[in-house]
């Protein structure tokens, strides 16, 4: 980013023949560059004038001075719209002297304008420069290509100017934007980086598989060992939800490129997490059904009513956490917080259609309903003897 005068603007008009020396299509690019900095930067008048018909019919081609023009010569070249040519003096200062730009809306000239503040030594520049060139057009140039050209219509001491002229909202910021950031040395160091070979990386990747297989044994087989036939319900749950998230995952892979990285292993292991938590939560509301003295046939409905509830609440939690780290986040938490939402989402549709659907039935088996195959015997003799005591009691106060 540079600033340069601009003693003259000339309109793009038809194109002139290419200059003598104009170089092959086959020529090197280095070549390319040279030829052109010795045409549309020299310092002869004629020149000068084949260079300004030369960029005429090139404006929106790429400029291949990008970057590689001295800002200590004068220079020919486009505007960022491709519309107009320029011949431009040296520069006068560099990007880097710009502080701060910003767009803002002038209520008592209802336009947008754009405020720029120059550094110290760029204000000094900037305010001597003025006060020699009121009336003179300045070209504000990043990449060799001018982004702005205005007059300058007074001393400008301070280190504060204004851009104004025909802008929009969006065009104000955007212009804005390039003076602001555009005038940035900007690099970028990493913090960290690690090379990681292909064997390596199928190892963990496995590896990351392997946990995830454990996690889903020792949940299904706390689940049979605890409830029984409602655990052998819970693995038929998360068969279906697997598949679910398989299929979902190979459809992605194939359409849009989608790839299971140890991140989405993570976020599919704490699915299964919170889809065990689901089933928790609806077998322990029927087993408080029980504790009342209903029956398993008549504790399912009412055991279900009081936790979907709980569950639509308990998602909607865990995928709020997930679209947030999704939008918010970069690089491999993306791939976690894609995994987890989407577990998240088939953990409600699972619950719904499938584990609901299944406990009912099962509650109108005369065999399932019986305690040894449903494992609620306890809580049941926890129900008798609750019914018994109220019944000593109401007999006490009767004899009483």
């Amino acid at each position: 980013m540079c600033i340069r005068d601009s003693p003259g603007a000339p309109a793009a008009g038809n194109p002139a023949p290419a200059a003598p020396g104009t170089p092959n299509q086959d020529e090197s690019l280095n070549k390319r560059i040279e030829f052109e900095k010795k045409l549309r930067q020299s310092t002869e008048q004629i020149r000068q004038i084949l260079a300004v018909q030369y960029m005429a019919g090139r404006c929106g081609e790429q400029d291949v001075l990008a970057g590689n023009d001295d800002p200590n010569l004068p220079l020919v070249t486009c505007s960022t719209d491709h519309k107009s040519v320029y011949l431009l003096d040296k520069s006068i200062m560099s990007g880097e002297e710009i502080k701060d730009a910003s767009s803002t809306f002038d209520q008592q000239q209802a336009r947008y304008v754009v405020d720029v503040e120059f550094k110290p030594q760029g204000a000094s520049t900037w305010a001597d420069f003025t006060a020699a060139n009121v009336g003179t057009q300045t070209a504000f140039v990043l990449d060799s290509q001018v982004v702005s050209a205005p007059v300058i219509q007074e001393a400008i001491p301070g280190g504060r100017t204004q851009i104004t002229g025909d802008f929009t909202s969006s065009s104000a910021r955007e212009l804005a934007n390039v003076l602001k950031y555009g005038s940035l040395p900007l690099s970028f160091e990493s913090s960290e980086a690690e090379t990681v070979s292909a064997t390596l990386g199928l190892t963990s990747l496995r590896a990351g598989l392997i946990a995830g297989a454990v996690g889903l044994a020792l949940v299904l087989l706390y689940s049979l060992v605890y409830y029984r036939v409602l655990g052998l319900l819970v693995a038929l749950s998360l068969v279906a939800s697997g598949a679910m998230v398989y299929a979902i995952l190979v459809l992605l892979g194939r359409y849009i490129g989608y790839t299971l990285d140890l991140a989405g292993i993570a976020g599919l292991i704490i699915g299964i997490g919170t889809t065990a938590d689901s089933f928790v939560v609806f077998f322990e509301r029927i087993k408080d059904e029980i504790r009342e003295g209903r029956s398993f046939r008549s504790a399912v409905p009412r055991g279900w009513v009081r936790a979907r509830k709980t569950i639509l609440s308990g998602n909607a939690v865990s995928f709020i956490a997930a679209a947030v780290l999704y939008f918010l986040a970069v690089g491999q938490v993306k791939g976690f917080a894609f995994t987890l939402g989407l577990t998240t989402i088939l953990d409600v549709v699972v619950v719904f259609l499938v584990t609901w659907p299944l406990v009912y039935l099962a509650s109108k088996s005369p065999t399932l309903a019986k305690p040894a195959f449903n494992g609620l015997g306890a809580v049941q003799q926890i129900a008798r003897e609750r019914r018994a005591l109220g019944a000593g009691a109401a007999s006490s106060a009767g004899r009483g």
